[in-house]
């Protein structure tokens, strides 16, 4: 899998660069931003909307790179996806994941666990529009509605026997559900995304869990609304669900809620200052991660995207 991302990733950055570049009816910021996993749509979670310029009829692509910092944690992301008529959506995202900082805190030493350890994951993601238009139906009520997929590999290093530990595999896949609404004239977009999922932390700490922990899937909501300022600029906020499925072993195992997870918010602006070019700034509050080993504090900070789309 981490061989194959590599390859589709270079191909479709490539693709990006020679894809035709027609001059779109796609609204600036209507088709979203990248979000961490690849998919179109806020930073947090996907949207029904199909990634790039590209409206019916065209091919486009994206290429976007990322990078979010809270007070224990570092995470970098980069990625690529491809549109195919405003139909269907192929998305390539890679996460590099600096965990040495909060391992340092309390040093998990006997798990093995080496100083300055990345965790890494590869996301495949596949995207179909099956009904409604968010902006040919923005005078209506009927909102576009996509369905999704995104099949993710973890490769924890030495954190693989923490894993060990909880019981957590270290490849699984997401589902999900979406649904985009535009008002045009009030200037605002939402969106609703149901995801069916058994990811830890989004699988940076793998998927499900051994009893008495949650292993089977579960679905979780997650929101996005976003106010289109003018062409160029839009504010919002997103809120993100999580299943939680380790703190019951955390606390079978004596150690409380160490394990326990927290659903994820931002407040974000957005920038596209032209139709190839979007630029996305946010305040991430991702709650208590492995809260045994930060000290129980809430890991907020800021998330810096930039995305190039044809």
């Amino acid at each position: 899998m981490k061989k194959l991302t590599t390859v589709l990733l270079i191909s479709a950055a490539g693709l990006a660069g020679t894809v035709a570049q027609a001059d779109t009816g796609k609204l600036l910021l209507t088709g979203g931003v990248s979000s961490i996993d690849g998919a179109a749509g806020g930073g947090l979670t996907p949207w029904a909307v199909i990634g790039s310029n590209a409206t019916a009829g065209e091919v486009g692509a994206t290429a976007f790179v990322t990078r979010t910092v809270t007070q224990d944690y570092a995470l970098t992301g980069f990625g690529a996806a491809v549109g195919y008529k405003d139909r269907v959506e192929v998305s390539l995202a890679r996460q590099d994941f600096d965990a040495s900082p909060a391992i340092a805190l309390n040093g998990i030493a006997a798990f093995g666990v080496t100083p300055s350890q990345h965790v890494k994951m590869d996301i495949l993601g596949v995207k179909v529009k099956v009904a409604g238009d968010a902006v040919l139906d923005s005078d209506s009520l009927m909102p576009q509605i996509a369905i999704g997929l995104e099949y993710k590999t973890v490769s924890p290093g030495s954190l693989g026997s923490v894993l060990n530990f909880l019981g957590a595999k270290t490849e699984g896949a997401d589902f999900y559900v979406s649904a985009t609404k535009l008002f045009l004239g009030q200037s605002i977009l939402v969106n609703a995304t149901l995801r069916n999922t058994n990811a830890n932390q989004n699988g940076l700490l793998g998927f499900g869990s051994k009893s008495p922990g949650e292993n089977g899937r579960s679905w979780q909501p997650e929101v996005s609304v976003a106010y289109l300022l003018n062409k160029h600029w839009a504010i919002g906020a997103e809120y993100r669900a999580k299943p939680n499925n380790l703190e019951a072993l955390g606390r079978a195992s004596g150690l409380g809620d160490a394990l326990a997870e927290d659903a994820w918010k931002d407040i974000f602006v957005a920038w596209a200052p032209n139709k190839n070019t979007s630029v996305t700034l946010a305040y991430v509050d991702l709650g208590r991660v492995v809260p045994g080993i930060t000290g129980n504090r809430s890991q907020t900070g800021f998330y810096l995207s930039g995305q190039f789309a044809f």
